[in-house]
């Protein structure tokens, strides 16, 4: 396999599984079959891991604008297991806090999606989407 689509299965790892917080640096280069520190930066500009934390901040921004979430609920959604790191780097890229952000960007569109459906729809309730207490029953009548 060349060099280029080791890279591309990388970056095509990061941007599917962004929120895995399984997913690390040693995950992708498994998966793409390359060294860990193989020439990403070369090829992209970043490194894997800052590439990694760049998706996941940007899906926070976008929680953080349209989602009734509470900042620790997105920290999570997206991938991160430390608040402190999260909201960290979340300023270091867009230069505000979490909060600050959401402060500045909310009510410039739609009303915010209900922190129940955001979270569904990012699959963290167990069983994945659609999926909740009660889910294989049927209604009377219906198709098999």
């Amino acid at each position: 396999m060349d060099k280029l689509r080791q890279l591309r299965l990388a970056k095509d790892a990061m941007d599917r599984d962004w929120a895995d917080p399984a997913l690390d640096l040693d995950a992708v280069a498994a998966h793409a079959g390359y060294s860990r520190y193989h020439a990403f930066k070369e090829a992209y500009g970043e490194t894997p891991g800052q590439y990694l934390t760049h998706r996941r901040i940007e899906r926070a921004e976008d929680l953080l604008r349209t989602a009734n979430l509470s900042v620790t609920e997105i920290c999570h959604l997206v991938g991160f297991s430390s608040l402190g790191t999260f909201s960290t780097r979340f300023k270091a890229w867009t230069g505000l806090t979490p909060s600050e952000y959401r402060t500045k960007h909310v009510g410039r569109g739609a009303a915010l999606i209900p922190g129940c459906y955001a979270m569904l729809w990012a699959g963290a309730f167990r069983g994945g989407r659609g999926a909740g207490p009660g889910a294989e029953r049927r209604n009377s009548g219906e198709a098999d």
